[in-house]
């Protein structure tokens, strides 16, 4: 996981999102409409606070505070993905597995939340089900470079799939062309192919 990138992406999103303050925390079956919800000023800094606490690696801190965060507002995707980021790092799986999954109930398909439990799986041995996140995650956000690279790095090494790890990763180059590492890896591929 590339930790700084996705508690910046996330922080940015989150600040997005917010402003005015909410009644308080209001759950449904529905998928909300993350860019209307208003939270609270509170549940902001407490939540840049638990962003602040996982960039210093203070993970059981950032845990209690998220926890707080998330059972005052449950309906924006980024407090749970950091969630499911700190429990991972204190090696809780299962409850960031959890958190991850509430994040993809608050937002049906959220690219970083997908991303975040489809790695979680691969590493898990749970490979079908990384492939289905991934790819149903790409069927709404098929430019979404994170989820392209790693469903080809979960098709070529754990799959032994080269048709979808090349296609993958040709996607990603047309994006990414610079990507020397990517590049090689298309050119260890299509050797494999041969």
């Amino acid at each position: 996981m590339q930790t700084s990138r996705i508690f910046t992406c996330v922080l940015c999103v989150f600040v997005l999102l917010l402003s005015a303050c909410a009644s308080g925390p209001q759950r449904s079956s529905r998928p909300v409409d993350q860019s209307s919800v208003k939270v609270s000023g509170g549940v902001t800094r407490d939540f840049d606070r638990a962003v602040e606490y996982l960039q210093g690696e203070r993970y059981p801190e950032a845990v209690e505070l998220l926890q707080d965060v998330v059972a005052r507002e449950q309906r924006l995707s980024a407090p749970y993905v950091n969630l499911g980021i700190a429990y991972y790092r204190t090696g809780d799986e299962k409850h960031a597995e959890e958190a991850f999954l509430e994040a993809l109930r608050a937002a049906p398909l959220d690219p970083l939340a997908s991303n975040e439990l489809a790695v979680l799986y691969r590493r898990q041995g749970r490979f079908d089900e990384a492939r289905k996140t991934y790819s149903d995650a790409l069927q709404v956000h098929p430019d979404n470079l994170p989820l392209i690279k790693n469903l080809g790095i979960l098709c070529d090494l754990y799959l032994q799939d080269v048709n979808c790890a090349l296609a993958q990763f040709d996607q990603y180059l047309k994006y990414q062309p610079e990507d020397a590492k990517v590049s090689l890896w298309v050119t260890d591929l299509k050797r494999r192919a041969n």
